[in-house]
């Protein structure tokens, strides 16, 4: 596996803790007081916030929601994450 730099390390982080939250979230429909569960979903939602913030901050939104534009719309001055080769 060729090595990642740095950008697509960083978009790694933020797909896996995604994926993670669309799993625990799954699981917490039916067993909605599993405390397990309860702290994966809180572990997985702080380390995707600050891999998501950190990707922003350094290359831009990865949502539109994401956007932090005052003066100009940045969700379209570049190329969309996924055309970005972070995968």
């Amino acid at each position: 596996m060729p090595m990642l730099n740095e950008k697509q390390r960083l978009m790694r982080k933020v797909m896996s803790c995604s994926f993670a939250l669309v799993e625990a979230n799954l699981y917490l429909d039916s067993h909605p007081t599993c405390k397990m569960g309860l702290e994966y979903f809180r572990k997985h939602k702080e380390e995707y916030d600050k891999a998501a913030a950190e990707y922003t901050k350094k290359y831009g939104p990865i949502t539109a929601r994401q956007s932090l534009a005052e003066t100009k719309w940045d969700w379209v001055a570049e190329p969309f994450p996924w055309e970005r080769g972070e995968s």
